[in-house]
Formats: structure tokens, C-alpha cells, sequence
């Protein structure tokens, strides 16, 4: 897992002189909050992949599901680099986030349980998930967990002032 501090850099290349770099609490809240994500992965025959999902922020990390059969977990066996991003649809305002790092199955049951639990709070009783075989089952289907600690995630404060903070772990 990634260091809960990371490295806070704001690139004046990209930055109004008045902006100042995002503190990891800010940006954190925020990947909490955020209801929908797109994810990228990256097709066997390397052509990208992107899709939206929701995601829940535990332990350090985001947390993601997908049916073992959906396209991304096809490309997760090939390759685990993902990004994902979450922000606001507009140019001028709002803060948008990009995480980069690496899919991990999360399989103990255990930790399962409590990130079923994290989705439902967050997301309602649609989102109930019970927790059999390393995986989330939901009516008929089941669902893998992944685990994206991030290794970069960049912010971009959108409006005055705009900004681009970045983040690095170790």
C-alpha cells in the first residue's frame, strides 16, 4: 500500500500565479465523495479501454468491482495499470482527480465484507453485496474487487485560480 503522505509538488507550468498546490486531505475527501469514476485499462492488443463505474475510497486506496467475464477484468489479467478519474464536467469550475496505480484482487473475505459494507452505505440497499468465494455476488452475478493504491494522482483546480497539484507515492 502507498504511503498516506505523499510528495506534494503544484506545476506553475500549469498553474495560475495566485494558486497554491491542494493538501492530500482535500484531494482525499474528494476521491471519498466522488459518486462515479472512469476507469482505463488497457485491451490485450493495446488499445485503451474506458468505462464508468463507482468507487469507494478505504483504507489508503479505491475500490472498484466488475464481473469476471466484463472487458476491464479481461485487460486487469493482462495488465494492472489502471487510472481512474472523477471530477466535474466543466472547464471553468470544479476539481478534477486522476489516479494512477496499480489493480489488486482483493479476495479476503473479511476486507470484503467490510468494503460491501462501504458500498452500501455510500451508495444505498441497490448496492447490497453478499460475500461468498473471494468475490461480491449480487442477484445472479458475482463480482471481483480490485484495490487501486495510487501511485500518482494529479488535481486540476478548474477557475480562478487554476491549478494542477500533483501527488507522488512511494
Amino acid at each position: 500500500m502507498a504511503d498516506t503522505i505523499p510528495q506534494t509538488c503544484l506545476d506553475t507550468r500549469y498553474s495560475d500565479p495566485r494558486a497554491t498546490a491542494t493538501d492530500w486531505s482535500e484531494a482525499e475527501a474528494r476521491l471519498a465523495e466522488a459518486e462515479l469514476f472512469w476507469i482505463s485499462t488497457v485491451r490485450p492488443d493495446g488499445r485503451p479501454h474506458v468505462t464508468p463505474l463507482p468507487a469507494v475510497w478505504s483504507d489508503g486506496a479505491l475500490h472498484f468491482c466488475t464481473g469476471p467475464e466484463e472487458r476491464k477484468a479481461k485487460n486487469l489479467e493482462a495488465n494492472a495499470h489502471v487510472v481512474l478519474t472523477t471530477g466535474s464536467n466543466t472547464w471553468d469550475k470544479g476539481y478534477d482527480l486522476v489516479v494512477e496505480g496499480e489493480a489488486v484482487r482483493v479476495a479476503d473475505e473479511d476486507r470484503l465484507r467490510v468494503l460491501a459494507a462501504a458500498w452500501e452505505a455510500k451508495y444505498g440497499s441497490f448496492w447490497h453485496f453478499e460475500v461468498r468465494n473471494g468475490a461480491f455476488h449480487h442477484g445472479a452475478g458475482a463480482a471481483f474487487v480490485f484495490s487501486v493504491a495510487p501511485r500518482t494522482v494529479f488535481g486540476f483546480g478548474k477557475g480562478e485560480p487554476f491549478s494542477q497539484t500533483r501527488w507522488r507515492f512511494t
